[in-house]
């Protein structure tokens, strides 16, 4: 029996999705770095994986408790981020924090769409059998 097609890239498709809507929220921290009163937002993505079918088992790793506010964040949607430093104009944007979160994050997406792709060549190499 053929495995359905969803399932032939594991979770690589949904986190793609993922990774893509971090760093579309991770842009609009930067984007509003210097907006006063901006809250800067991040995903659990562990959470919001382990929604989409992944395995729930892995705990968030964040590096001091309360980094990333899950308790109200449902999956996929962006949670506030509890700021480092304070700031005179209620901004809790770092952008340092946040380029480094968006660079990584990238890498994160580049190693998924990576393997899916290896995962067509393989499919295309097996159906053609090596010919080009």
């Amino acid at each position: 029996m053929n495995p359905p097609v969803d399932n032939l890239f594991g979770l690589h498709t949904g986190a793609l999705e993922l990774w893509q809507r971090r760093s579309e929220v991770l842009a609009s921290n930067l984007a509003n770095a210097d907006t006063p009163g901006y809250l800067a937002r991040d995903l659990d993505f562990r959470k919001a994986l382990s929604a989409q079918g992944g395995d729930g088992a892995l705990a968030l790793a964040a590096p001091t408790p309360g980094q990333i506010d899950t308790a109200s964040q449902a999956a996929g949607t962006a949670a506030y981020r509890v700021p480092s430093q304070p700031s005179m104009d209620g901004n809790t944007v770092d952008t340092q924090q946040e380029q480094a979160a968006f660079a990584g994050n990238s890498v994160h997406y580049q190693a998924s769409l990576a393997f899916i792709t290896a995962q067509v060549q393989m499919l295309r190499t097996a159906i053609t059998g090596g010919q080009s």
